[in-house]
């Protein structure tokens, strides 16, 4: 098996790179904090020229085909400039209604989706208690054109959202979607969902190892910078392992996210375990990397003002978001084999992501 990217798929990251590094992302990442949501759309539809959500939507409906890879390179570079907004939420809702197996809700919203004019949420709801990756909110329901609210073997469209609920990161907003119209009913809503928390899942690992190296690149440079005892913090041994050891983590999650999606683009049987290994992997590199970050900056770190802060704040956040960290251990393991649900972590208990 290749994991190795072809050269049009590492011209695709130097593209996205290169456009979000002008679009100036830290500034864009406040405004959707603070609720103007303006700047975030227009950096959206400039992701749609990309082919970015293109990528999880079927040709037959404007889109590129369902290309796990590509959609990894994609999230990668998302996370590395820890773009804001319900970008894989959307892409979980493009897949959940291809998969639906019911043309009308697949060609009311998923030409949108590709074109970049609609942006969606997918929120899945777990009968009796909030087992990963199921919760009752939703990211971005406030301000998304479309939420998809999954009960069991029903799907609605919600009509309205509840109040916003904190998040670990600022500029995810989080909310219960409320009431709505039935748009499907049966056991093939409960299949699609299935998938559609998978496909959430890797992109969510790719966003993670982007943020990871950006953490990473953000701290080595400024431990090139900060100096005691008359030298750089570099070039001590102990900052100098710290930092290798969240290389290494990096390194060792990106060929496990790059099987995954070549074992979800395949249909294997064990692409479900394989994302989970990989989003494990993934979360917990970019939260050492944030920790990381956060001691050898000092002080710095907590500030508000310092764009890090951004990045620090969003690793928590994915590191809970579509499967708790002991919800993928689990998966890994087979421990939800026997049909019951897995549980997570505690911190997670009340539902939001952190």
């Amino acid at each position: 098996m290749r994991f190795l990217l072809d050269d049009e798929q590492r011209e695709f990251a130097r593209t996205l790179d290169g456009m979000l590094t002008a679009a100036d992302t830290p500034a864009v990442v406040r405004a959707w904090a603070s609720g103007d949501t303006t700047p975030g759309r227009a950096l959206w539809a400039r992701l749609a020229e990309t082919g970015v959500f293109a990528l999880a939507v079927p040709e037959e409906h404007d889109g590129l085909g369902a290309l796990p890879v590509e959609l990894a390179v994609a999230f990668t570079e998302l996370g590395r400039h820890a773009v804001p907004g319900p970008v894989v939420e959307t892409v979980a809702a493009a897949v959940f209604l291809e998969r639906l197996g019911d043309e009308a809700p697949a060609a009311a919203w998923l030409p949108g989706i590709a074109s970049g004019k609609t942006a969606a949420s997918l929120c899945l709801l777990s009968p009796g208690s909030p087992y990963s990756p199921y919760s009752p909110y939703a990211l971005d329901a406030d301000t998304a054109d479309a939420v998809f609210v999954v009960d069991g073997d029903t799907v609605r469209l919600a009509e309205s959202t509840g109040p916003l609920q904190p998040s670990a990161d600022p500029a995810r907003r989080l909310s219960r979607p409320l009431g709505g119209t039935v748009l499907a009913k049966g056991p093939e809503v409960a299949a699609a969902a299935a998938h559609a928390a998978d496909a959430a899942a890797l992109a969510t690992a790719a966003q993670a190892l982007g943020l990871g190296r950006a953490l990473l690149a953000q701290t080595v440079e400024y431990a090139k910078q900060r100096t005691q005892f008359g030298v750089a913090i570099g070039s001590f041994q102990a900052v100098k392992h710290r930092l290798a050891d969240v290389l290494i983590a990096l390194e060792f999650a990106q060929p496990l996210i790059h099987a995954a999606a070549l074992a979800l683009a395949a249909g294997d049987s064990s692409s479900g375990r394989q994302i989970a290994a990989a989003k494990v992997s993934a979360c917990e590199a970019a939260y050492t990397a944030a920790r990381t970050a956060l001691q050898l900056h000092g002080a710095l770190g907590y500030t508000e003002e310092l764009n890090l802060s951004l990045w620090i704040r969003k690793a928590r956040a994915l590191r809970y978001a579509w499967g708790t960290p002991a919800a993928c251990r689990a998966r890994v393991l087979g421990s939800e084999s026997d049909g019951r649900p897995y549980e997570p972590d505690r911190a997670t208990q009340k539902g939001a992501d952190g």
